[in-house]
């Protein structure tokens, strides 16, 4: 196994350097290094790796989450708080019912077949969205306007919604007892408590470091294990009381941002150094979950239901976005950050086929389900991060920093030490 993370991280980093020479984002060519890497094409990754390989994954897009909450601020929040409500469900709405309508005509499934797909298939990638979102952050680029905040908040909530919609839709497909009023009530309350748990438990670490000082490296793994155990333990609450732990991770590295910024900035760094390798595990072994020979058997059908599906989410995606305060090109940005699906895809896409199997029912639609998710990862994920970035590098404003020039200047008074004074 570790022969085989070895390689992983040496071609990664040759691959990552080739592709953003030729002007494509380097996650491009980690998730295509992971499919021909993987299982289901050269099979050259070390079994021991794919066995623990969503252990890895959810280690990594743990760290992601955490920086993720490190760049979010109050303010901004304020600023983009109407548009991350919308964005968290109407573009997800909007293509899991276009799926839902146009699956039986294109793929020849039942409604709620397709109602399933479209579950599976309306949820934005915070894999993919993520990181680049941070990057816009750090280069200053949108933050004047908060608009990769708002794309990185609303995708991190859209995930939550989107799976919540899967649970209901399979267990009616299986004859499972499922109370859906529960079930969709348990969609605000699982956001609401998954944020005041990080929230607690950012302030408790918050007081505890502030007491004990930690070096930045134990307060970082002591935040890492407690993100791990929250998100193990969010399936066992479940039918106890639902909670969002991705976004719980995300609260605990805002609370810690909004009550002290040189905690936050010392563990954004750390966690930086740590994303170097964390994204390569992360794309590498989201590309090797993609069995590309079962998505090019769904054939052109599932192509062009894919490319409707994706008008669609957009139309509600631009919908979300009318009333705010950005402009046709910063509007148009956010449509395309929605664009690429991978993290839920991969996670999940394969969950009907084995419902369906152990249930004993006819595992055709579970197949067609799983095929057009990875076809889906196939076409948007690349597709989308290098629009992503294509379109963020030349439309979104760079935040221009405060000059000495743009204060107003001090008048000296009797004893201040100039700020040139190597005393100082």
């Amino acid at each position: 196994m570790a022969l085989s993370i070895a390689e992983i991280i040496l071609i990664s980093l040759f691959i990552n350097y080739l592709f953003k020479y030729i002007k494509i984002p380097g996650l491009v060519g980690m998730l295509l290094l992971g499919i021909i890497f993987g299982p289901y094409v050269l099979n050259l990754l070390s079994p021991d790796v794919i066995q623990i390989s969503s252990d890895l994954r959810m280690i990594a897009l743990i760290v992601i989450l955490l920086r993720a909450g490190f760049e979010l601020n109050k303010d901004t929040l304020n600023k983009v708080g109407k548009q991350v409500l919308f964005l968290s469900f109407i573009p997800a709405l909007f293509e899991g019912t276009a799926i839902a309508f146009l699956g039986p005509y294109f793929l020849h499934l039942t409604f709620l077949e397709s109602a399933i797909l479209g579950a599976i298939l309306s949820a934005v990638s915070p894999a993919v969205v993520v990181p680049l979102m941070i990057k816009f952050i750090e280069e200053k680029k949108g933050t004047k306007k908060g608009i990769p905040s708002l794309v990185l908040a609303a995708s991190s909530i859209d995930d939550v919604f989107v799976i919540v919609i899967y649970s209901v839709l399979i267990g009616m497909y299986l004859g499972h007892k499922v109370s859906i009023v529960w079930k969709l009530v348990s969609i605000p309350i699982s956001i609401v408590v998954g944020i005041a748990v990080g929230l607690i438990i950012g302030w408790i670490l918050y007081k505890l470091f502030e007491k004990y000082n930690p070096r930045a490296t134990k307060r970082l793994l002591i935040i890492l294990s407690l993100s791990i155990i929250l998100v193990r333990v969010e399936p066992l609450m479940e039918n106890v009381i639902p909670f969002a732990a991705l976004l719980a991770v995300m609260a605990i590295g805002f609370i810690i941002l909004e009550k002290r910024e040189r905690f936050a900035h010392e563990l954004s760094l750390k966690l930086g150094k740590l994303w170097v390798f964390a994204e390569i595990i992360l794309f590498v072994l989201v590309g090797a979950q993609v069995n590309i020979k079962v998505a090019l058997s769904t054939g052109a059908s599932a192509v062009i239901l894919i490319f409707l599906a994706l008008i669609a989410r957009s139309i509600g995606t631009y919908l979300c976005v009318l009333g705010s305060n950005l402009n046709l090109k910063e509007r148009i940005f956010v449509v395309i950050s929605y664009i690429p699906k991978a993290t839920v895809q991969a996670a999940i896409g394969g969950a009907p086929l084995i419902a369906m199997r152990m249930a004993g029912v006819n595992t055709r639609p579970g197949e067609i389900i799983l095929a057009v998710a990875v076809l889906s990862i196939l076409l948007t994920a690349p597709i989308g991060a290098w629009a992503i970035t294509l379109y963020g590098d030349k439309f979104l404003e760079v935040k221009v920093a405060e000059t000495s020039r743009d204060k107003v200047p001090l008048v000296p008074t009797p004893g201040m030490v100039p700020a040139s004074d190597p005393g100082n």
